[in-house]
C-alpha cells in the first residue's frame, strides 16, 4: 500500500497512470486528486490553493496531481473540463469539483472526507 506519509517530504503527490491503483485502489484513506495541465489558467490558480491546503491536511488525505496531457486516465475517467479535483474514499469516487474553486469550497470537501 502507497504511504506517503512515510515517505515523501512534499505535501502534494504526482499521480500518472502507472501509480493510480496503487495511491487510488489500494488506499483506504481519503485520497484527492486534482487534474490540471500546464498551460491551463484556471489551474495555475487553484494550484496554490491545492498546495496550501495540502499541507494543513498532510498525514489526514493525500493529495496528488494528475498532469491531464501526459495520462490518460483523466480521459478514461469522463474529465472534461480542467482543473477538476477528484474525492475518493476506499478507493471509490465520492465528489468531484470542476472549475477553479476558493479554499472554503475545497476545504468544506476536504472536511466531509475525512
Amino acid at each position: 500500500m502507497f504511504n506517503l506519509f512515510k515517505t515523501k517530504e512534499k505535501s502534494t503527490i504526482s499521480i500518472n497512470d502507472a501509480n493510480w491503483d496503487e495511491i487510488i485502489n489500494s488506499n483506504s484513506g481519503p485520497v484527492m486528486v486534482d487534474i490540471w495541465a500546464p498551460w491551463c489558467g484556471p489551474c495555475k490558480l487553484i494550484g496554490p490553493i491545492v498546495e496550501e491546503l495540502a499541507e494543513e491536511y498532510k498525514g489526514k488525505i493525500i493529495i496528488g496531481k494528475l498532469n491531464a496531457d501526459e495520462n490518460t486516465k483523466s480521459r478514461q475517467m469522463g474529465i472534461r473540463s480542467i482543473p477538476t479535483l477528484l474525492f475518493f474514499k476506499d478507493g471509490k469516487k465520492v465528489d468531484q469539483i470542476t472549475c477553479a474553486q476558493p479554499m472554503n469550497i475545497i476545504r468544506e470537501k476536504f472536511n466531509k472526507l475525512i
